[in-house]
């Protein structure tokens, strides 16, 4: 079983700056294409970003596009999100999700592709 646990979720004001960490355990960390999606509420949950499993390839949501960079450190299981010039239309709970053996981006969009989800950091940006 997969254990997935973001942190750095926080209140911010517009145009800050924050950094989410999504933490990995129970498997083989390089074996999973990652993705960060988020939920406002009263919408449904939408992709921000998506990394293959050895970050050699990326994809954003257009909405996030230069301004947030998705990376992560398999020596440390750990895949991050970070997120600048926010808005207050970024608010939102955000999730982090492990797709196994998915390496493509157009595969690292769909919410159906993932196949663990950690249980969310809320990010609220104030205007």
């Amino acid at each position: 079983q997969v254990q997935l646990v973001e942190s750095g979720g926080g209140l911010v004001q517009a145009g800050g700056s924050l950094r989410l960490s999504c933490g990995v355990s129970g498997r083989t960390f390089s074996d999973y294409g990652m993705g960060w999606f988020r939920q406002a509420p009263g919408k449904e949950r939408e992709f921000v970003a998506a990394i293959s499993w050895n970050g050699g390839r990326k994809g954003y949501a257009d909405s996030v596009k230069d301004r947030f960079t998705i990376s992560r450190d398999n020596a440390k299981n750990t895949v991050y999100l970070q997120m600048n010039s926010l808005k207050p239309e970024d608010t939102a709970v955000y999730y982090c999700a492990a797709a196994y053996h998915v390496y493509t981006i157009p595969n690292l969009i769909g919410p159906n592709e993932y196949d663990y989800w950690g249980q969310g950091t809320q990010v609220t940006v104030s205007s």
